[in-house]
C-alpha cells in the first residue's frame, strides 16, 4: 500500500490547481452555451414553421447519436484540416456546447410543451403578448419541470470534460497524464484525479438536488419574488396581530 504514495504531490500542486480551474472554465462555458443553444433549438422544435422544426429535429438527432469524442475530434482536427483553426479552449468548449445542447433541447422542449394550454388561453385573456406569456407564464413553470434533467446534464458535462484530454486541453485528466509520464505512477495518479472529480461532482450533485427540492416545494426562483413573498408574509402576520 505504501507504494501508492511515492508521487511528490507538492511539486504538482500548482499545476493541479490550474488544471482544476481550467476544468471549471470548460464546465461553465460549455454549460452556459449549451443552455442558450438548447433553449433556442427547443423553441425551434415548437415553432409553427415546419422548416424550422425539421432543422431543429435534425440537429437534435444528429448530435444525440454521435459520440462526444468524435465531435471533439471533428471540431479540433477536422475543422483545422478544412482551414478553420480553433484554439484548444474554443474547440473544447464548442464541442461540449453542441453536444449537450441536443440533450438540453429535448429537456426544455418537453418542459415547455408540458405547460397546460389553459395557461396560454388565460394569458391571452389578460391581454399578454406571446413574448410576455412565454417570459412570465410559460418559462417559469417549464423551468421547474426542466430542472432535474438540467441538473443531471450539468454534472455529466463536468465529468465529460475529461474527454478533452485527447486534445491536451490542460484540464484535470490532461494534467494527470503529464504527471503519469513524469513519475510512471499511473495507479496513484489516476486515483487522485478520480478523487478530485468525485470531490467536484458529489457536492455539486447534492447541492443541485437540494435546490431542486426547494423549488419543488414552492420556493420562488428569483430573488425579487422571494423578497415579495417575505414582505407579503410579514404583512399578513402584522394584520393577524
Amino acid at each position: 500500500m505504501l507504494a501508492l504514495f511515492k508521487v511528490p504531490w507538492s511539486d504538482y500542486t500548482s499545476d493541479l490547481w490550474n488544471a482544476l480551474l481550467k476544468t471549471i472554465e470548460y464546465t461553465v462555458a460549455g454549460f452556459a452555451g449549451a443552455v442558450v443553444l438548447g433553449l433556442a433549438i427547443a423553441l425551434l422544435r415548437l415553432s409553427p414553421l415546419r422548416p424550422l422544426r425539421v432543422f431543429a429535429a435534425v440537429y437534435t438527432e444528429l448530435f444525440k447519436n454521435v459520440p462526444l469524442l468524435a465531435i471533439i475530434f471533428l471540431t479540433y482536427f477536422g475543422l483545422a484540416s478544412a482551414g478553420v483553426k480553433l484554439g484548444v479552449f474554443e474547440a473544447g468548449a464548442l464541442s461540449l456546447i453542441v453536444f449537450y445542447a441536443a440533450y438540453l433541447s429535448e429537456i426544455f422542449r418537453s418542459a415547455i410543451a408540458g405547460v397546460h394550454s389553459d395557461q396560454h388561453e388565460a394569458s391571452e385573456a389578460l391581454g399578454l403578448s406571446r413574448v410576455s406569456t412565454f417570459a412570465y407564464v410559460v418559462f417559469p413553470q417549464a423551468l421547474r419541470s426542466a430542472l432535474p434533467g438540467t441538473n443531471t446534464m450539468l454534472v455529466d458535462l463536468l465529468k465529460s470534460t475529461s474527454l478533452l484530454v485527447t486534445i491536451s486541453a490542460a484540464e484535470l485528466m490532461s494534467e494527470g497524464r503529464l504527471i503519469t509520464s513524469a513519475t510512471f505512477r499511473a495507479l496513484e495518479v489516476y486515483l487522485v484525479i478520480a478523487a478530485i472529480y468525485f470531490v467536484l461532482c458529489y457536492p455539486l450533485s447534492q447541492g443541485l438536488l437540494w435546490l431542486e427540492r426547494q423549488i419543488q416545494a414552492g420556493t420562488p426562483l428569483s430573488v425579487r419574488r422571494r423578497r415579495r413573498l417575505r414582505a407579503a408574509k410579514a404583512l399578513l402576520a402584522r394584520e393577524a396581530t
